[in-house]
């Protein structure tokens, strides 16, 4: 029997023999490292289930590999079995029942409608997870969620899938659909593993993206804004430009929430839900457009105009597609959203109003104490500051 201290560098080091071979460790009995001659190493744990004795035959059970387990959490996992087999319990027989559990659909549902749907969370949202689990784990619809967390490395090739099919960034983000909902499963179903298949993976690294315009480039921009055909698409862009606002908010944006008296826009439901609605301050400039678009739209779509702000000969009657051909239009969407916020800070608008104008969590103990409410005719002032600069920086001449 080969018997050695497994840590990290001996895993690394061990070169496969022309058989099987496996190590056991020299402190804790029963723990071992499975060797294959193809390179393979499995970590492993071996027991006697009780009432034990010589005529009872081992029964071995699979920690997961050592690619992507370290040896510190699997002799964790070790541990926590073998103390499960002194208490009588026979954990082969517990794991084999274990595995046709909570599968990774019913854990989907549960995970949508207890936690998205009851926190009131946006349509948007939970059409983004929808997406992850439909698209991209399909074929772990009847997966049980405890194969997952035995064998996270299918967790890290499906990672590596996603990031070279359809890049860094979704990778990462389906891969944080999948941890909240196994996350979620656990807290009710304590027979899955505690440890989360997700934690093992080497993530892609993410940049935020340095996209939004500068005052320097808003009058070429202006000039491709005046050249599109559709007023309703242009009024939209120029809308998006000037308040901040996630296109996605201003596509559902309805007549009924434009309040001209109080001069706001009502965003009912916008990232993170309802329970983050809140008024966007209009300045002059953004009533204009408002109104222009109003006009536009009654021309061109008169019965959807009687409820969209942004109505289209589309299946929902609203605006739903807002991308742009880039030599059309430079920029558009959440683009003009990080243009908005760099023109705020050219405009020496305050760091904590341009928070509240983009409705942004607040930083910091005290910022909790802030009364959105109560600072409207504050916010619109500032809103018209950038306004007018946003404006008088578009007049400039096109260098």
């Amino acid at each position: 029997m080969t018997v050695a201290k497994l840590t990290k560098r001996f895993t690394d080091t061990i070169f496969p023999a022309d058989r099987a071979l496996i190590v056991y460790d020299t402190d804790l009995k029963g723990f071992g490292l499975r060797v294959l001659p193809s390179g393979s190493r499995t970590w492993i744990v071996e027991y006697r289930p009780h009432p034990g004795g010589r005529g009872v035959a081992k029964k071995r059970i699979t920690l997961g590999s050592a690619a992507t387990v370290t040896s510190d959490e699997a002799r964790r996992r070790a541990r926590e079995i073998l103390a499960g087999v002194t208490l009588g319990s026979d954990p082969s027989k517990e794991r084999s029942s274990l595995r046709n559990a909570i599968s990774l659909a019913q854990a989907w549902r549960r995970y949508r409608a207890s936690h998205l749907e009851r926190k009131g969370r946006s349509a948007a949202t939970i059409a983004g997870y929808a997406d992850h689990i439909g698209r991209l784990f399909g074929d772990w619809l009847n997966k049980p969620l405890f194969a997952l967390a035995e064998n996270p490395n299918l967790v890290t090739q499906r990672h590596e899938r996603i990031t070279q099919q359809h890049g860094p960034y979704i990778a990462n983000a389906a891969m944080r659909t999948l941890r909240a909902i196994y996350n979620h499963a656990r807290r009710t179903d304590r027979s899955l593993p505690p440890y989360n298949p997700v934690e093992v993976l080497d993530w892609n690294p993410e940049k935020r993206r340095q996209t939004g315009m500068g005052p320097g480039e808003l009058p070429n921009w202006f000039r491709q804004l005046y050249n599109l055909d559709n007023a309703i698409r242009r009024e939209f862009h120029l809308l998006s430009l000037l308040s901040g606002s996630r296109p996605g908010a201003l596509c559902v944006a309805r007549l009924e929430h434009l309040d001209l008296r109080r001069r706001v826009l009502h965003i009912p439901s916008p990232k993170g839900g309802a329970s983050k609605a809140f008024d966007i301050p209009l300045s002059r400039a953004m009533i204009r457009c408002i109104v222009r678009a109003i006009r536009a739209g009654r021309i061109l779509y008169p019965q959807a105009a009687e409820d969209w702000l942004f109505p289209a000969a589309s299946a929902s009657a609203h605006l739903s597609e807002h991308k742009e051909d880039r030599a059309v239009l430079a920029k558009w969407g959440n683009e003009l959203r990080q243009s908005y916020r760099t023109l705020a800070q050219a405009a020496g608008v305050a760091e904590i109003d341009a928070h509240l104008l983009m409705n942004h969590t607040l930083p910091g103990v005290n910022a909790g104490y802030v009364t959105r409410g109560k600072l409207l005719s504050h916010l619109r002032q500032q809103q018209e500051r950038i306004s007018a600069y946003i404006l008088s920086a578009a007049m400039k001449p096109i260098n």
